[in-house]
């Protein structure tokens, strides 16, 4: 066994973690003043900027073209199940604050498990063909055209900014009097200049939220490949290897969102980071991977314990959302997750 490699690689996966909490935290605070000044909800932005797994489907790509689709599928799995049980729960213990989700998020909550439980149940009948990964990719383009048009018509009233993110944003004018519906763009009582002034700030603020996503992809995609290395030195199954450590190195960008929204009290965006990293993951990473056609090596391959855990994994987010439910949810969640670690270290283990 070679030593170069692990210790390099352990030192990008270091520096990576850093980078990762440089760009939750640059990404939370400028997703809500961003969702503020639009008048749409944090949820809607979040769906559509953190909830898009890019360095998962750089994972997903890279394995199928080195025809590991175990790996793909492995990681495809274990993701789907860490960014609830193992990112979503720590957010719900860091929030100290009642736990109130909004409708768009209680929306996508009952969006995901329809979606996770047709996944299921065309991966437990085998049916993942390259025709179901088409139709996989088409029902991705309808999730995302569903959120334009939400926003479009204006689905969700835009919550209110919390202390904590006031002073990434431009201070209010002292006159006039400041409340949670006040929103960044004034009136016509406001001077002829004040549009521009938004105008400009929502400019910066959306830069500066894009740069956080770049960070956070750039982070993931460099934690992927650093563990895939060290754990190729372990010789382990590539469905495991992909379940275990993979999921839980590329989902660390959501453990760090979900963290910061929770100790900052922006729930939505927490969960509308889970929902659409799922959702991305159930239709387009798994369309990618049906479409790759099937693996030769049929011994190193998802059982049903690992559909099971998908499925449950996507009920209990949804009713945690729905019913509001706080840290006690997230003690369990934890916990759950922690029983399927060692579950597919040990008796599932390939």
């Amino acid at each position: 066994m070679s030593w170069d490699p692990i210790i390099f690689n352990t030192g990008v996966l270091i520096a990576s973690v850093f980078l990762l909490d440089y760009g939750a935290d640059k990404f939370i605070d400028h997703t809500v003043i961003v969702g503020r000044s639009l008048g749409v909800s944090q949820t809607l932005i979040a769906l559509l900027t953190a909830g898009a797994e890019y360095e998962e489907l750089a994972v997903v790509v890279a394995a199928l073209l080195q025809h590991r689709q175990p790996l793909a599928m492995g990681n495809l799995l274990g993701s789907t199940v860490s960014n609830i049980l193992g990112a979503f729960s720590l957010g719900l213990l860091f929030d100290r604050n009642p736990i109130g989700f909004d409708r768009s998020a209680k929306f996508y909550a009952a969006v995901l498990l329809a979606v996770t439980t047709l996944f299921v149940l065309l991966a437990f009948l085998n049916q993942l063909t390259k025709p179901v990964g088409g139709l996989l990719i088409a029902l991705f383009a309808c999730y995302v055209i569903s959120i334009f048009y939400a926003i479009y018509q204006g689905f969700a009233v835009a919550p209110a900014l919390s202390d904590s993110d006031s002073e990434a944003d431009s201070p209010p004018d002292p006159e006039i009097p400041v409340t949670e519906e006040t929103p960044l763009i004034g009136n016509g009582n406001q001077s002829a200049d004040s549009p521009v002034l938004c105008t400009r700030s929502l400019l910066y603020h959306t830069t500066q939220l894009l740069y956080g996503l770049l960070a956070l992809s750039l982070a993931g995609y460099l934690l992927s490949h650093s563990a895939a290395t060290i754990t190729d030195c372990l010789h382990l199954s590539g469905t495991v290897f992909g379940l275990t450590i993979l999921s839980f190195a590329t989902t660390l960008p959501e453990k760090f969102i979900a963290i910061l929204s929770g100790s900052r009290g922006h729930v939505n965006v927490m969960a509308a980071t889970a929902a659409g990293s799922n959702i991305f993951l159930l239709t387009l990473c798994a369309g990618v991977v049906a479409l790759a056609g099937q693996t030769s090596d049929q011994l190193d391959t998802f059982v049903l314990f690992d559909l099971v855990a998908v499925w449950t994994s996507s009920l209990l987010f949804c009713v945690v959302v729905l019913l509001g439910l706080g840290r006690i949810a997230g003690v369990l969640l934890l916990v759950a997750y922690l029983v399927f670690l060692g579950l597919e270290f040990t008796i599932y283990r390939r």
